[in-house]
Order: C-alpha cells, then structure tokens, then sequence
C-alpha cells in the first residue's frame, strides 16, 4: 500500500474511495497494507476507506499511550473535514476507537472492532521485548494467527526490528501499558452507535471471550464469529471479513 500512502504535513495516509467515511485503525505490530483487501473491497464499492499512519513511534515517550494516539485521530479528521464516521480498529487500534468515541460521541456513527483491546488482551509476556532473540519474536508472530503462514518472514523482520530498536521498544511497552490503565468496561454501556463485532474464533490475543464481554456491555453490538481466525481477520480471512463487514455496513445503512 506504500503507492498508495500520501503524506500532508504532520499526517501520512491512504484514502480511495466516494461515499461514508469509514476510518481504518491499525494495531501496535500491525501495518497498514494488513487492511489491504478491506481498503480495496469498500473504496469500491460505495465508501471512502481512509488509513491513518498512527506515530507509534514519533510522538515524545511521555506523550506515547492511547490518550494521544485518540488526540491524534482528532486532530487527524478535523484536518480531514470529517465528521460522523465509522471506526474500523484491530487490536490496539480497536482500543482506540473507543477511547475517542468516549469523548467524541457526536463524531462517530458506528464502530467495527475486530480483535480489540480495551478490556484484556494477553500481550507478549513479561520478558516483552526480548531483544536479540529472533525465535521467540517468530514463535511470537505466529501466535498471532490461526495458520502460523500467514507471519511471513517480511512481517517477522519488521516486528524483530521493532523491539530490537531501543526507543521504539521502549514507546511499545509505553503504549502497552497505557491500554492496560485505559480500561474501558465502564465506559462501553454508554455507548450507543451501533457496533460490529468480527472475532476469530481462535483469537489467542484476545480471545473468544473478550468478544463475548465487548457483545454484553455495548447495547447496540452485533457479534461475529471466523473459524480458523487468529487474531487478525482482516489480514487472515479478508474475503469472510468483507462480507460480514459489508453485510452489517448494508443492514445499518450508514
């Protein structure tokens, strides 16, 4: 997707597509071609898909946690001239939908969260980053998904360089730690917009019974389930996550 990334002073993004807009929120590890096959399917097909680049890495160390990274949507469809907007997060970018349609209600019509943090996520482990050690950030990765394949070595490559650089190791525990802190159990029963679930039913991050929690306290969710889906559906079933995306998009009639 890098063809197709563009960047206008502090923001760095991919946009296609006319119609409502649905804002893609992309995880920790997680890079914005994982949403390919979804930007692709929705730009044509009646909604304008946008993904933001989140600075995981370049905002200041103090400044590195969800509170921020939510300040950063804003400021982010603000710049954009966006206004009542679908969220679409995976893993900690679920999370941060959340935190923002906490505070900005009026600016978000619906959310779609597909393996979410927010209310418990199993991260990496107490010896998170174990730098230098190439096998376990493999074994690692493909935890992440139902078919270990799907962690290509390109994908390996980049988390391993990740944790092996200082600073941005540093700025991940940050943000870890602060979607620890930002739990949002109590915050979920008030929100209203309609919501749709997609779990894999294998999710070992968040697994099945995270999704269950998040279907009980948001009042107007919708819960879908992907056999043989890890963590990632989007990347991992992108056609099954389409059409139960495309599905609800159509029944709620944004």
């Amino acid at each position: 997707m890098t063809d197709k990334l563009k960047t206008e002073g502090k923001f760095t993004y991919a946009e296609a597509g006319e119609g409502p807009a649905i804002i893609v929120l992309h995880g920790l590890m997680g890079a914005l071609s994982n949403f390919k096959p979804t930007f692709d399917h929705f730009s044509k097909n009646g909604y304008k898909i946008l993904i933001p680049e989140l600075p995981l890495y370049t905002l200041p160390l103090i400044k590195t946690n969800v509170k921020n990274l939510a300040k950063y949507l804003e400021e982010f469809l603000i710049y954009k001239e966006l206004d009542n907007v679908i969220l679409l997060g995976n893993s900690l970018g679920g999370h941060i939908a959340l935190y923002f349609t906490k505070y900005y209600p009026e600016k978000v019509s619906g959310l779609v969260l597909t393996g979410s943090s927010g209310l418990y996520e199993k991260a990496m482990g107490d010896s998170f980053p174990k730098r230098g050690n190439y096998a376990f950030i493999e074994q690692k990765a493909k935890d992440v998904f139902y078919d270990p394949a799907v962690a290509t070595k390109e994908l390996v490559d980049d988390v391993y360089a990740t944790v092996n650089d200082r600073m941005k190791a540093l700025k991940t525990l940050s943000i870890a730690k602060s979607a620890i802190r930002h739990n949002m159990a109590n915050d979920l029963p008030n929100m209203k917009q309609p919501t749709c679930l997609i779990w894999g039913k294998q999710d070992g991050v968040t697994p099945p019974e995270v999704a269950k929690d998040f279907h009980k306290l948001l009042p107007n969710s919708q819960l879908n389930w992907i056999d043989k889906c890890g963590h990632a559906a989007m990347m991992e079933r992108p056609k099954e996550f389409n059409k139960i995306l495309g599905d609800w998009l159509a029944t709620t009639k944004f």
